[in-house]
């Protein structure tokens, strides 16, 4: 089983499969007695036979809009957000709206191309859970996950700039 690495630097087993979006005319193959991961569209297709599973949760692909969950994101034990490419931001906006937005208080992981340098800022936009890309090393992430003592901006883990801070 792969790694995922939590928020606060911890290392564990991934039990969680991610399900890769059936070829067009195909139906969703997701494992039995294994937690899984949907696309987000084909969950929403399958509600009725879905919702309040605890072993099934969806991913957003970096297009995917966030608003597509409004009203059901507690429904779900763990979203993530693939992050296709190390160049494409979207999945820090997805992350940051449903946290925010739509107020998913479950397991927000990044999924994809993700790499060391980015984690602290996926987790400062509410990210909770990595799964590294595997050419990356695992045992650095709680060092990458705390690079900064502080930070300026207010975001999904402090509600004030440091200014307001400092001031206080």
């Amino acid at each position: 089983m792969p790694d995922v690495i939590a928020a606060d630097g911890t290392i564990r087993n991934d039990d969680w499969v991610v399900v890769p979006r059936p070829v067009t005319g195909e139906s969703i193959d997701i494992p039995a007695n294994t937690p899984a991961l949907i696309p987000v569209d084909l969950w929403l297709a399958g509600y009725e036979h879905f919702a309040g599973n605890a072993k099934i949760g969806v991913w957003f692909d970096s297009h995917d809009e966030p608003e597509l969950l409004a009203g059901k994101v507690a429904e779900l034990p763990l979203i993530a957000v693939n992050f296709p490419r190390f160049v494409d931001g979207r999945g820090y906006s997805i992350g940051r709206l449903l946290r925010e937005r739509f107020e998913y208080h479950g397991e927000l992981r990044a999924i994809g191309d993700v790499l060391l340098d980015q984690l602290q800022f996926m987790k400062r936009c509410g990210f909770d859970s990595y799964a590294l890309r595997s050419d990356k090393d695992t045992a650095k992430a709680a060092k990458c996950l705390n690079f900064f003592s502080q930070t300026y901006q207010a975001a999904t883990d402090t509600n004030q700039p440091l200014f307001r801070r400092r001031a206080s």
